[in-house]
């Protein structure tokens, strides 16, 4: 078992409450917007760290991160990008990229509303952990964090820290 601790849309903020939320979790990952190299830095200091960037992530973060991260954590592929859309609204990247490697979770943030559905077509899990940074138009700050256990997700559960 594998916790995780997931969270997107940060803009070049850390908010303190992330580090307290994700104290006990064995990985962090970040679906994009990360926002500079410093915030980056931080989360990969206090965690193992798993990466996309944004389409407001510059150079820097682009050169130490793909716009697609396709990986097995134990039983359950994984499949991340910023942009993606939603069951059944994908955009045709991530479309293409689901029918190729037929991922179990595909997670993707940027348009800052948290959504968690399942998608019976191609047979996954859709996570958008909303977003947690200071820029943006949400009123909440969302993070997630959930148990990887063999092939399936266990203890998912929503956080909600005020703005």
């Amino acid at each position: 078992m594998t916790s995780i601790g997931l969270l997107s849309d940060t803009h070049g903020t850390l908010i303190p409450e992330i580090f307290h939320h994700f104290k006990d979790v064995d990985e962090i990952w970040h679906a994009g917007d990360i926002g500079n190299l410093e915030v980056a830095d931080q989360l990969e200091t206090f965690k193992p760290f798993r990466a996309v960037y944004g389409n407001i992530d510059g150079a820097e973060l682009r050169v130490r991160y793909p716009e697609h991260l396709h990986f097995t954590l134990e039983q359950t592929a994984v499949y991340m990008t910023h942009i993606g859309g939603y069951p059944p609204k994908y955009n045709i990247q991530s479309k293409e990229q689901i029918a190729i490697h037929h991922p179990h979770l595909f997670i993707c943030g940027h348009s800052h509303i948290l959504k968690v559905m399942p998608d019976p077509v191609f047979n996954l899990l859709h996570v958008n952990p909303g977003a947690c940074g200071k820029q943006g138009w949400h009123k909440v700050n969302t993070l997630i964090r959930f148990v990887v256990n063999g092939d399936h997700l266990e203890k998912l559960e929503v956080i909600e820290i005020k703005k």
